[in-house]
């Protein structure tokens, strides 16, 4: 079916797995995610550092996670990595259902030797985001830094997430992977089932 957040075709879940896909002039994008997997991530975005970001967050999420991403690369990286991360972010919303029962919160620090990042995420389906990441240089291999927070902006509006994620550091790769891990371990937090919770942790009675 077609989601309402535009030309985003949702398979089928399967418990909280579920494939997203969206295809436009500027790109084709498929993203199978299970929320409840091992960390398995197979994933090609063709900006071989965004790919090993993705792996990273998956990895430390314990989330299984395939993208498949084909961009106009030779424009430039802008629309692979802004509309990789919109997919990704409606993924989690479908997978996550009406969000019953889930903890909704979520926190983690990362150390990466001189550098940390600390990701807080709210996933009551108020979408925000807050991101401060002093990166230092322009790249990190084939990926712009300041691409970064355009696309944890645009996963945070897809996923119906607020998210505040910032960081200190000097080596970038280190800064960006670190962010990268914290929201993983703290989006499988607010994302786990939590047994004592009746229904949608709100005093509205509902999410989203």
């Amino acid at each position: 079916m077609t989601s309402p957040l535009g030309s985003l075709e949702i398979g089928p879940r399967e418990g909280r797995r579920v494939t997203v896909a969206r295809t436009t002039r500027e790109t084709d994008i498929t993203v199978t995610l299970g929320l409840d997997g091992a960390g398995h991530a197979t994933i090609d975005t063709g900006i071989g550092f965004y790919d090993h970001l993705l792996g990273s967050f998956a990895h430390h999420g314990l989330f299984d996670l395939a993208i498949n991403a084909d961009g106009d690369l030779h424009v430039d990286e802008h629309h692979t990595v802004e509309d990789t991360a919109l997919v990704l972010g409606a993924a989690v919303a479908e997978a996550l259902g009406d969000r019953a029962g889930i903890a909704r919160f979520g926190q983690s620090s990362i150390p990466m030797d001189e550098s940390i990042a600390t990701a807080v995420v709210d996933m009551g389906g108020r979408p925000y985001a807050v991101i401060d990441l002093p990166f230092r240089g322009e790249r990190v291999g084939a990926l712009p830094l300041q691409l970064v927070e355009h696309a944890l902006e645009a996963f945070a509006r897809a996923a119906g997430a607020t998210l505040h994620l910032s960081g200190t550091g000097r080596n970038d790769h280190h800064l960006a992977e670190a962010a990268f891990k914290a929201l993983g371990r703290a989006l499988r937090v607010a994302c786990e089932v939590d047994p004592r919770r009746e229904g949608p942790a709100s005093t509205k009675g509902a999410l989203g």
